[in-house]
């Protein structure tokens, strides 16, 4: 991560690697099995940090709106504290280089969606939050920020974080919002 940091996605090689990390190209073979698979390893890592960050903001709220709240302030706060794992996540070009060991990423990230899914479910339960399939309340939640994030990143003019920050968490709250709120 502190290559691709550092110089960027252009930067992140194996040459690149291999030099800052000062192990020899055969160890990161020996290691990972390709650079491929170190690729996905640190979207990984970026990932479980992200997701890590929303799990421990919505356990600290108690309410629905609280909680949707909390995850879109907390999912902006911590792109605008980690740009680079952002960019790594959002706007990287090992995109593609990734997506072969999808099913190894999301394994890695089941544990922390399921924590998520298990904050939630009492809420839809109790028709405090919409009863849509999860994958559609991710969408309405993350969607919006995840764009903001990447439009952010990209360096579109008229995107401000912080201002997304105010604006953006009671609009999602009523894009989720059950009517039993």
């Amino acid at each position: 991560m502190a290559v691709y940091a550092e110089g960027g996605p252009q930067r992140f090689t194996l040459t690149a690697v291999v030099e800052a990390s000062g192990v020899s190209v055969g160890s990161l073979y020996h290691h990972f099995g390709s650079f491929d698979i170190l690729a996905a390893e640190v979207w990984s890592r970026c990932m479980a940090d992200l997701l890590d960050h929303l799990v421990a903001a919505l356990r600290a709220t108690r309410t629905a709106r609280t909680g949707i709240r909390a995850m879109v302030v907390g999912y902006l706060r911590w792109a605008a504290e980690h740009r680079a794992r952002a960019h790594f996540l959002l706007v990287s070009p090992h995109a593609g280089h990734v997506l072969p060991h999808a099913e190894r990423m999301r394994a890695g990230k089941a544990e922390r969606m399921e924590a998520i899914a298990a904050w939630f479910a009492p809420h839809v339960a109790a028709g405090r939050i919409q009863d849509l399939p999860p994958a559609l309340i991710e969408m309405l939640v993350i969607g919006p920020v995840a764009e903001t994030v990447r439009r952010w990143l990209a360096g579109v003019p008229g995107i401000d974080l912080d201002e997304a920050a105010r604006l953006l968490p009671e609009r999602v709250w009523q894009s989720v919002r059950g009517p039993g709120s």
